[in-house]
């Protein structure tokens, strides 16, 4: 019989699909082939990872969590908490500022914006922390994208020589807008949605102080081709982020991204800075999710 294109695709499609399923999961660290004992050795990663996301786990309990796994830093907890994350002999990745609902996209946002980076700013410079985060906040009604784009460059070039002098990187992160499942898993309206042209925004700023937050779980929702783009933008990367697609879950088989192949694309790419843990946990055992993600980053 004869096989014409059509009848070859249909034939073939099962297997082909059946092909790239086995390719993904290979790609994976299914979670019960993590070790209870298991800690980071190989540190080519400098892992950190994002308190919120852990909730209502107390804070202590986490840090002392992350020193036995051997994640070198925390972020998005509370200041209190900071002089604990030291004394565990870790330091804070990243500092907070403003948040990314009221960012200086609007000018209404700018004197609460200026302050709140400059307050961070400051704290680095007394601490010895080198990175704070900020964000474009969200579209606002009445502003063009041209208004937008000058604004935030506004709020930014304000602070930065302040950044500059003090050895302090501020890092802009781009965020998904697509997600609307859950108000941290996506942001519908974010105006920086484009990690594209979040990046043009950096280098029109033209400071070595202004870096991107390469969000992995965001850019693949928004952009996809994450290593290119890793790649890409090596120069302005500033701090990366992750978590499972779909669902902001953790970096298991249960998810698309491969995560040892991003990693390995970072050590690369010369990136020496924090990579930072931002799933949210589902498994019952939030110390073993942490564990797990933290092996599949070991490369």
């Amino acid at each position: 019989m004869k096989t014409n294109r059509r009848n070859f695709l249909k034939n073939t499609a099962g297997l082909a699909a059946g092909t790239a399923l086995c390719t993904n999961t290979e790609a994976q660290v299914p979670r019960d082939q993590t070790p209870d004992n298991f800690k980071i050795s190989k540190g080519r990663i400098n892992q950190s990872v994002m308190g919120w996301c852990f909730n209502p786990m107390p804070t202590p309990d986490l840090a002392h969590a992350c020193k036995k796994i051997g994640l070198v830093a925390m972020e998005g907890i509370g200041r209190n908490h900071y002089p604990l994350v030291k004394k565990l002999g870790m330091t804070i990745s990243l500092v907070g500022s403003h948040g990314f609902k009221k960012g200086p996209v609007d000018p209404e946002n700018h004197a609460e914006c200026s302050k709140k980076l400059n307050d961070a700013i400051e704290l680095c410079a007394k601490e010895g922390y080198k990175r704070v985060i900020t964000f474009t906040g969200m579209s606002a009604k009445g502003i063009s994208d041209e208004a937008a784009a000058k604004n935030c460059i506004d709020v930014w070039k304000s602070v930065l020589p302040k950044a500059e002098k003090h050895g302090v990187t501020l890092c802009l992160e781009h965020l998904n807008s697509r997600d609307d499942s859950h108000p941290m898993k996506g942001h519908p309206g974010y105006w920086g949605d484009d990690v594209d042209l979040c990046a043009e925004l950096i280098n029109k700023v033209g400071s070595p102080s202004l870096k991107l937050l390469f969000d992995v779980y965001h850019v693949q929702i928004m952009n996809g081709d994450v290593i290119r783009r890793i790649r890409q933008y090596k120069d302005i990367i500033g701090h990366y982020h992750t978590a499972g697609n779909p669902g902001r879950a953790e970096l298991d088989e249960t998810q698309e991204i491969n995560y040892p192949a991003v990693m390995r694309a970072i050590v690369e790419s010369g990136y020496k800075g924090y990579v930072a843990q931002e799933f949210i946990p589902t498994w019952d055992d939030k110390v073993a999710a942490l564990r797990h993600s933290a092996m599949v980053c070991d490369v």
